[in-house]
Parts: structure tokens; C-alpha cells; sequence
């Protein structure tokens, strides 16, 4: 049998993130690993009515692609994976991993020519979300190699996914609804806003959001969720910022970023660990080096850092902003190949203002 909160994963991903209904062309995207929660997904979608597609991945298969792959087979997109994209109507992630360091010894600018060739995928993905076209959520499923990224044994790292999602709530759909009416309140106070500025031992930066609509992050699209964001005016941010944890990316994991930015763009990057990677990436494209979010974690619940993005940006006390593609819903009009979220902590002599007013101090919200 398995657990009854895995079960009810499955049943609040299908029936409250993504809303399957009878017809829905439903693409399921999992590890090998995930298997036992990819099963219950397609099970639940069933019951509602969708028609999954099934995708099963790999750690091993990722990598030997990778390591083999000339840079002919590496801008070939594949026309399944296209007509997913432009025809589907919901996407379902599964992440799992037997080794979340796997691809470290592969190129980065192997990297960068693949992210670059599936970028029309990408906005294809982001502009269809936008016209809520497609709906897409992802999750992790919880597997031993999470657990050691986490230190944690994999019994804890279970308890601690479950709690997060309230899988170990009798209703967790209630659990996040209670969330989208919390975090609705700071949504609405910002809405009209113009001037963010963010004063703290690790940031001294300043952005614009005229214009731009922030989001309420509330379960829909990631699981677990917590959090409101928005794209900044992509020409707006200046200033500069030293993220406190640690930023993964390709099996990569980069210390000590800073990023110092001049009217939007990145102009001075370093890291105390993996700079070279650091910076090549920011070279993916000219979009890259811009913002396309910017964004307050909110999950109070979420307390631990984990090494993974899913959990570690709903960090409660911490701000966090992702250089590379902006979701078009907020008003970003930032493109590129990469997407990659950069987290601080602001629990300590900080403070965000909006317009002068005072939003946020030492990780509480004060409105």
C-alpha cells in the first residue's frame, strides 16, 4: 500500500493545482524514480478524466546524453516534445534524482547550446501559461538523494515534503486555500505600486514594478508553494546583492554569488565557489543577465535549507530573484534560454519598501 500522504499528493496536484477535467491531453513528466507518485498521478488523472502521456527520465540517461551528444545533436529539438508544447493541456513535473551532482563534469557551454535551442519551447511553455492555455505544475517527489542533499534522513526528508505540501492534513486543499487568501492581501496592497527598494547587511538595491502585476503563488504551479513575485521593469534594477544560499543549477552548486546591477543588467558577477559557471551562464544569452523575477518567499512553514529551489525560495524571512526569462502574466517582457533563482535572507536589519512605504522588516510582513 502506498503512504496515504503520497496518495494525497496526487489527489491535490491533480485536483487542485492543475483542475484536471474530463478531456484534458495531460503530459506527465517523471523520473524513474518518482515512479511510485507518477503512479497515483496518472491513476487520479484517470479518475478525473484527462488522457495522460507518459515521459519517464533519468539521471543516467540525462547524463549519457549529455557526455555523448556533438553540438548537432545537442540544437536538435525533438518535434514530439513541440507538439506537446503547442497541444497540450496540462504539464505535470515529477522531479527525483539518484544524483543530484550527476551532470557536473559536463560543459557548461554544452549547457548553454541545449538551453539555447529549446528556448522557443520555452516561451512556447511560458507564453501558453500566460493565456492560461496550459496549465502545469511540479513537484519533487521525496528520494533518498534529495534527503542527503538535505541532511536529513529519508523518513525526516518524507515528513518534512509532506508537511510542507500539508499531505499530513486531513484537507490539504483547505490548507491551501487558506494560503491564496493570506498571501491575496499582500497581492492587493501592492497592485498600482512603483518603487521597490530593498535595504539590508546583504542587498542595496532598488527596482521598478510599474505596471507589472504580482502573482500569488498559492500551489497552482509549484508544490509546495508560498510566495509573491512579480517581473521587474527589466531596465529598473540597480544595486547590487549578495545571496545568502547557495544556487544550484545543473548539478552545480555556486557560494557566494553577488550580483551588482546597472539600469537592469547584471554588470559585475562573482561567486566564492563555481564562478566560471556563474559567468557562463550569465552569457547564455543577452536575456540572461536582466531580471525576470523578483520575489517574496512566505512559507513560514519552510525553515530548513534543503539545496532545493522547489522548497528553498518559499523560505520564509528571505526575498529571492531569478536572472534569465520573466513570466509573461506579471508584464515581463525579458527573454532567454536560462531561468535561475538567486535566495537571500532578510531576517536581520532589512527592509523593503514599495513606494516608501514600509512592506517587509526582518521577515515579517508589516501591512
Amino acid at each position: 500500500m502506498p503512504d496515504p500522504r503520497l496518495v494525497k499528493l496526487a489527489c491535490l496536484l491533480v485536483n487542485y493545482s492543475v483542475k484536471i477535467k474530463t478531456g484534458d491531453w495531460v503530459l506527465v513528466r517523471g523520473d524513474v524514480i518518482a515512479e511510485p507518485l507518477v503512479v497515483e498521478v496518472v491513476r487520479q488523472v484517470v479518475k478525473a478524466g484527462g488522457n495522460p502521456t507518459i515521459q519517464l527520465s533519468s539521471d543516467g540517461l540525462s547524463e549519457a546524453f549529455m557526455e555523448e551528444a556533438s553540438e548537432e545533436q545537442l540544437n536538435w529539438v525533438s518535434p514530439v516534445n513541440k507538439v506537446l508544447y503547442d497541444e497540450a493541456d496540462v504539464l505535470m513535473g515529477i522531479r527525483a534524482s539518484s544524483n543530484t551532482r550527476a551532470l557536473t563534469a559536463i560543459d557548461p557551454e554544452k549547457e548553454r547550446i541545449k538551453a539555447v535551442a529549446h528556448r522557443e519551447l520555452t516561451e512556447t511553455y511560458l507564453r501558453r501559461s500566460a493565456a492560461k492555455e496550459l496549465r502545469w505544475v511540479g513537484t519533487q517527489f521525496p528520494c533518498p538523494a534529495y534527503a542527503q542533499e538535505a541532511d536529513m534522513s529519508l523518513r525526516d526528508y518524507e515528513d518534512f515534503v509532506y508537511a510542507a505540501t500539508f499531505c499530513d492534513q486531513e484537507n490539504p486543499i483547505a490548507e491551501w486555500q487558506k494560503i491564496h487568501d493570506e498571501q491575496q492581501k499582500i497581492i492587493d496592497w501592492l497592485a498600482g505600486k512603483k518603487i521597490v527598494t530593498v535595504k539590508s547587511p546583504n542587498a542595496d538595491l532598488t527596482l521598478s514594478i510599474e505596471g507589472r502585476t504580482f502573482i500569488n503563488s498559492d500551489g497552482e504551479k509549484n508544490m509546495p508553494s508560498g510566495e509573491v513575485f512579480t517581473g521587474p521593469v527589466e531596465d529598473s534594477a540597480n544595486g547590487w546583492v549578495n545571496f545568502t544560499y547557495p544556487a544550484i543549477r545543473c548539478g552545480r552548486e555556486v557560494e557566494g554569488v553577488r550580483l551588482e546591477f546597472k539600469d537592469g543588467k547584471v554588470v559585475k558577477a562573482s561567486a566564492e565557489k563555481n564562478e566560471e559557471f556563474l559567468l557562463s551562464q550569465l552569457e547564455t544569452d543577452e536575456g540572461a543577465k536582466y531580471l525576470g523575477e523578483f520575489a517574496i518567499g512566505t512559507n513560514y512553514g519552510i525553515q530548513r535549507f534543503t539545496k532545493s529551489i522547489l522548497f528553498d525560495e518559499k523560505i520564509g524571512g528571505t526575498f529571492h530573484m531569478a536572472v534569465g526569462a520573466g513570466y509573461p502574466e506579471t508584464g515581463s517582457t525579458n527573454k532567454s534560454s536560462i531561468h535561475w533563482d538567486f535566495i537571500c535572507d532578510v531576517k536581520e536589519d532589512s527592509e523593503i519598501r514599495v513606494d516608501g512605504e514600509l512592506l517587509y522588516k526582518d521577515g515579517e510582513f508589516q501591512i
